[in-house]
């Protein structure tokens, strides 16, 4: 790659942050896989809501709440479209992935018994392994982990072997947040189903970089984060098969999820509302349904093809610094690159690479297993979206080298 094309720089100039500067340079964002940048339409929308239109929803009969209640629903929609749901009851609005992980383990864990197994990989983020080991130990059930081999991929014999008739759930990620492995999701799930196992696949990490149809991926459950594709902090969505969250219990009580209510008895509401107690963070679905809108208004194909090359383009270049290794080196993967240079500490480079107005992100990633794995106490790592520049990846290999000469 030798420059940017034409049209990221016009997605580009749609993300106001950009043109930042810190520490006196201009910034070079490549910190996707923790929060994305948010667009212009997205800032806009959540000034606009609390300007004129701010009221609770579902509820009330004046203006400013059907309002409201309207734009919520339609956001609502514009999800389903945008993953494929069949309906939109199956659209949750949660707080984000790993609020929508601990409801599955929390209402879906309540219909399993003594004895029963899930099965997780070895790469997963803290919130899809924790949620789980709670729930194993209040029901005894069996926590079974899917290995992994050196390039990040996982061991594909090992989870068939796994698989058993006592397997309830397969809880995966989709890509992983630290490695940028793409996991053969596909693959797995029909695996799981042969077992009647039913699988949940953690999107966080995927939701921005491909098109994603959960009906024709045929998964049980499917999360992710706002933040994560443009949208607010503090808004997630979980994906649910009608006829499974119909089966499962409320997650949490409260207004809005109830049908009625007396001392002696409460009947819950219907599909979606009966996992939405609460009032709920109304202009964080509204703008996500911008974000969705703002997303479908670009060249997606294009640019999450362009993401792609630009990741190979800086693996290439990185694995021209002495000592520098990669961790995650999986044919099939996509976003990030994590990276160790010699025995310099991550923390140590990634301050540097600061200074010099380059953001990304050092530590464990929120994968400590997978660190011990590599028996390593964590990694650089660049992660990037739809708006970062070739341009961009050449000031970072610039300030990295200036960082290692500094250090070694």
């Amino acid at each position: 790659m030798t420059e940017t094309p034409g049209y990221i720089q016009k997605i580009r100039a749609d993300f106001p942050i950009l043109q930042s500067k810190v520490h006196n340079k201009p910034l070079v964002y490549f910190d996707n896989a923790a929060t994305t940048q948010k667009p212009n339409l997205v800032i806009e929308r959540i000034k606009n809501y609390y300007e004129k239109q701010n009221a609770n929803i579902h509820r009330g009969v004046h203006h400013l709440s059907q309002v409201s209640t309207q734009d919520y629903e339609d956001a609502r929609i514009k999800i389903q479209h945008y993953i494929g749901a069949s309906k939109s009851s199956e659209i949750i609005f949660t707080k984000g992935t790993t609020d929508g992980i601990n409801l599955i383990a929390s209402s879906f864990g309540a219909l399993l018994k003594e004895g029963d197994e899930i099965l997780i990989s070895a790469m997963e983020h803290h919130s899809n392994i924790v949620p789980w080991q709670l729930l194993a130990d209040a029901k005894k059930i069996e926590l079974k982990i899917i290995p992994i081999a050196q390039d990040g991929t996982l061991l594909m014999e090992e989870f068939e072997r796994l698989l058993t008739a006592k397997t309830k759930l397969v809880s995966i990620t989709h890509i992983s947040n630290t490695l940028g492995t793409i996991n053969p999701i596909e693959n797995i799930i029909s695996k799981s189903h042969a077992f009647g196992a039913k699988v949940l696949v953690d999107g966080a990490q995927s939701i921005q970089h491909g098109e994603i149809n959960v009906s024709t991926l045929d998964c049980d459950f499917f999360v992710f984060s706002g933040h994560k594709i443009f949208g607010p902090t503090g808004i997630g969505i979980l994906y649910g098969k009608e006829q499974i969250l119909d089966e499962m219990p409320p997650y949490q009580g409260g207004g809005d999820m109830i049908k009625s209510v007396s001392f002696e008895k409460t009947t819950f509401n219907e599909l979606p509302f009966k996992f939405e107690a609460g009032t709920p963070n109304i202009v964080g679905g509204i703008a996500l349904g911008s974000a969705i809108e703002y997303i479908e208004s670009i060249d997606k194909q294009s640019a999450f093809e362009y993401e792609k090359n630009l990741l190979k383009f800086t693996e290439k270049e990185l694995l021209k610094i002495d000592g520098l290794r990669i961790f995650g080196t999986a044919k099939e993967k996509t976003s990030l690159v994590s990276f160790n240079v010699g025995d310099i500490h991550p923390f140590d480079i990634g301050t540097l690479l600061d200074k010099q107005g380059i953001a990304v992100r050092t530590g464990h990633h929120c994968t400590q297993p997978l660190m011990d794995f590599y028996e390593i106490p964590g990694t650089l790592r660049a992660s990037f979206s739809i708006y970062n520049t070739v341009e961009e990846v050449s000031q970072f290999l610039t300030a990295l080298k200036r960082a290692i000469s500094v250090l070694s």
